[in-house]
């Protein structure tokens, strides 16, 4: 097979501390509330903050990061903080790959439940969660303060994970 046309690897690892203002620039494209790489790198800084990014292999054989999730754990509980994908990634189930990832890991480490708010608006993301067994536990009215589609309305979403 001709190695132009061969579908690049993808890879699952940890993100590293370094790669804070990579994650604003991520987040920057997927949400219209931003932060900043001092913010990632204080969550980053977190032992309770697991950070999980997947990487596509380039042309060169480097690997460039295409998208994250950063869950918290707290006790037996944990939250999705935030998960975001490149805007020219998207589609390739690279979000799935990622949440995929994270729960057995929260499975592994004998975590319980792990919760999430997402903006009801956005189908892709709230199909993806109920897909993963997740379920809305409730509404939070005006969460988000710069809508991009709605009224600004997240779903809570709950997934008993053991």
């Amino acid at each position: 097979m001709n190695v132009w046309f061969r579908r690049p690897r993808v890879f699952l690892d940890d993100i590293r501390p370094d790669e804070a203002d990579a994650l604003a620039d991520i987040h920057r494209d997927a949400f219209a509330r931003t932060w900043s790489g001092d913010d990632f790198a204080a969550l980053l800084s977190e032992r309770v903050v697991i950070a999980m990014g997947v990487r596509r292999q380039t042309l060169f054989g480097g690997r460039r990061l295409s998208g994250f999730v950063l869950i918290r754990v707290a006790a037996d509980e944990a939250e999705v903080l935030t998960i975001a994908v490149r805007p020219g990634d998207r589609g390739r189930g690279y979000g799935r790959m990622l949440m995929e990832e994270a729960l057995r890991h929260l499975y592994r480490e004998r975590v319980a439940a792990c919760f999430l708010e997402v903006d009801r608006q956005n189908r892709a993301a709230v199909g993806l969660y109920r897909s993963l067994g997740f379920v809305v536990a409730g509404e939070r009215q005006h969460y988000y303060s710069e809508p991009e589609t709605g009224d600004g309305t997240a779903l809570v979403m709950r997934l008993q994970v053991r």
